[in-house]
């Protein structure tokens, strides 16, 4: 694959086409940005729809395969992720700005992802349930919903695309798949492997461009059941809002402002390296990014001098170089506005430990990087400890004991991810009955995660049937009942 010749069109009915609009956007690398990785085309409404007719007119025939059949076409795409896993990488390195190890271990959860849910296809039970008559069998059974739709953020350009797909396709579903304008090239290659995998014409349908008039489109056509949506609470929310007119299913998934509690039992080094990487891996892009660390007075100054030592091992750079664990932020406006937030951090009196803000070394002029970012005696009212920042900027917030400690954690409005390092067994469980998260973690950092599990959040983190594992079905799926009498 020659990264810099590479052209991302539309995959409509079977065939890479392009846009009615026959305008392209340029893919710059993040790490230098005036390096250019290709171009994609602009899609317009009419193309969204076309995308939709020819996955209304595939869907028939989809749903009748067999699921253990549309189970093994799925896996097959894995196999393929795994054989193109490194090329993948590259790419994804390249266009999202990723760490090379980041990139590699994204494309093995994709891969993970879709071969869970491929098995899924010799599992799609329903169940018989006793009748209160006589001569009266009832039973369930699982059911596609028809043509449904994936929007997909930057920031996990193969792995969330991968697990939305799979499973609406083991379902027996037909997809319209939108991702992210920022990373095309990632999901054409995405979508290349269920292509290969021989997953028929209409089926996967792939339409870039812009968010809003093409997420419009999806949402007004009324042959669309189902939209599941990863990205912003705002444009969630106006999704939702939007779907409910006309009762659209809809998935979503938001974004967090995630904490890990350091109690005073704590072991502090194990504690400092899984706020460091929460906080910093993967640039903090990610909705289960650490935020916050919640650590008891106690062991404050310890645990911030372990922190501060640990971000100056963070090495910020191009992430195909060896060495470098700090990938760029993905474009200019979302540096702008990482910057933003750490200046209103300043301003709000937050003690700054370590400001990443302007990296000086003359390698990261070229793109859009920020440094680790460190930020002392923070208030909960302050907006760093308040809002989703999504760079690599972590506060340190006091705490006097445990219920101070629990009440600074679900002060804000998200609900994604948290964790708590203790060695007390009756701490841990209290945290883990009383703190406002979907995911929560002891003694483990609150990024990652496992194909066989459900993931989501509660309060502004997410909303519907929860993505991966078995849940995932939930979505893309619905149950009919049948009454035999006899």
């Amino acid at each position: 694959m020659t990264v810099a010749t590479q052209s991302a069109l539309n995959y409509i009915g079977g065939a890479w086409v392009e846009s009615t609009s026959r305008e392209h956007v340029r893919d710059v690398n993040p790490a230098r940005s005036s390096e250019s990785l290709g171009d994609a085309t602009v899609s317009r409404p009419e193309d969204v729809v076309r995308a939709i007719d020819a996955a209304a007119a595939a869907y028939p025939e989809w749903r009748r395969a067999p699921a253990p059949q549309r189970g093994d076409m799925v896996r097959k795409a894995a196999d393929l992720m795994e054989l193109r896993r490194v090329e993948l990488a590259r790419l994804l390195t390249q266009e999202e700005g990723k760490t090379l190890p980041e990139s590699l271990a994204e494309v093995d959860r994709a891969v993970a992802n879709v071969r869970f849910a491929a098995g899924q296809g010799s599992r799609l039970n329903g169940e018989t349930i006793p009748s209160t008559q006589r001569n009266t069998f009832i039973y369930t059974v699982r059911d596609p919903l028809g043509v449904v739709a994936c929007i997909t953020p930057w920031n996990f350009p193969v792995a969330i695309p991968a697990w939305k797909i799979a499973p609406a396709l083991v379902a027996g579903n037909a997809v319209v798949f939108k991702p992210a304008t920022l990373t095309p090239l990632c999901a054409a290659q995405v979508v290349q492997c269920f292509v290969d995998a021989g997953v028929p014409k209409g089926v996967l349908n792939m339409v870039l461009g812009p968010g809003d008039a093409l997420s419009r489109a999806i949402i007004d056509d009324k042959r669309v059941m189902a939209i599941s949506f990863t990205g912003s609470n705002t444009v969630g929310r106006r999704l939702y809002a939007q779907a409910a007119q006309r009762l659209c299913k809809v998935q979503l998934e938001m974004g967090g402002k995630n904490a890990v509690i350091v109690m005073d039992d704590a072991d502090l080094e194990k504690a400092a390296e899984s706020v460091a990487g929460g906080a910093f891996g993967a640039t903090g892009q990610r909705c289960t990014a650490t935020s916050r660390a919640v650590v008891m007075r106690s062991r404050l100054v310890d645990f911030t001098d372990l922190l501060a030592a640990k971000a100056d091992t963070w090495r910020a750079g191009d992430g195909l170089v060896d060495g470098v664990r700090l990938g760029p932020i993905v474009d200019d406006t979302q540096l702008r506005k990482v910057r933003e937030r750490i200046d209103a951090g300043k301003r709000e009196g937050a003690r700054v430990v370590r400001d990443g803000s302007a990296p000086s070394k003359p390698d990261l002029k070229a793109g859009y990087f920020v440094e680790p970012t460190i930020f002392a005696d923070v208030d909960t009212n302050m907006s760093v400890a308040q809002e989703e920042i999504f760079g690599p900027v972590v506060s340190i917030i006091p705490a006097n004991d445990f219920e101070s400690a629990l009440a600074a954690a679900n002060s804000v409005g998200y609900g994604l991810s948290t964790s708590i390092y203790t060695r007390d067994l009756s701490t841990a469980f209290r945290y883990a009955e009383e703190s406002e998260a979907g995911m929560l973690h002891v003694n483990i950092p609150t990024v990652g995660g496992e194909a066989q599990v459900p993931f989501g959040g509660v309060k502004d983190s997410g909303f519907g049937d929860r993505e991966c594992g078995t849940a995932a079905f939930d979505f893309f799926s619905e149950q009919r009942v049948v009454y035999v009498g006899y």
